[in-house]
């Protein structure tokens, strides 16, 4: 493998490096899935939602009263056991982005830097 020559900021030559040292790596796909699934996740809207009891239209009036009706007791025509009432716990828009280790990210380029200069290595990447 090629070797370059490390320079100091006077501009003298204080050493070289073999490149093989810097590009070596084993491929470690758990952290490639790792750097995809966090890139991925950083790509994601997240504006999935749906009204709770406070935003469905409806009034806020007791529909009748407590007793001698003969019916079960209600207090609003908004409540989730109605049809076209709230949903109860459903998604509300959120960021699904993590913070990735920089030295995992750092060794997935490292593996991605390998797999691409491996002699005859073709590798695609699967549409699931």
């Amino acid at each position: 493998m090629a070797s370059i020559n490390v320079v100091s900021l006077a501009g003298k030559k204080v050493g070289s490096v073999e490149l093989d040292e810097l590009f070596s790596a084993e491929v470690n796909e758990t952290l490639l899935w790792e750097a995809v699934k966090h890139y991925r996740a950083a790509l994601r809207q997240g504006t999935a939602a749906t009204k709770n009891r406070k935003m469905v239209a409806g009034a806020g009036k007791k529909l009748w009263k407590q007793k001698g009706t003969g019916r079960a007791r209600v207090g609003s025509i908004r409540t989730p056991l109605w049809r076209g009432g709230g949903t109860v716990h459903g998604p509300q828009p959120r960021s699904y982005e993590y913070q990735f280790p920089r030295k995992k990210l750092m060794g997935a380029l490292r593996s991605i830097r390998w797999m691409r200069r491996r002699p005859r290595c073709w590798w695609r990447a699967r549409s699931s």
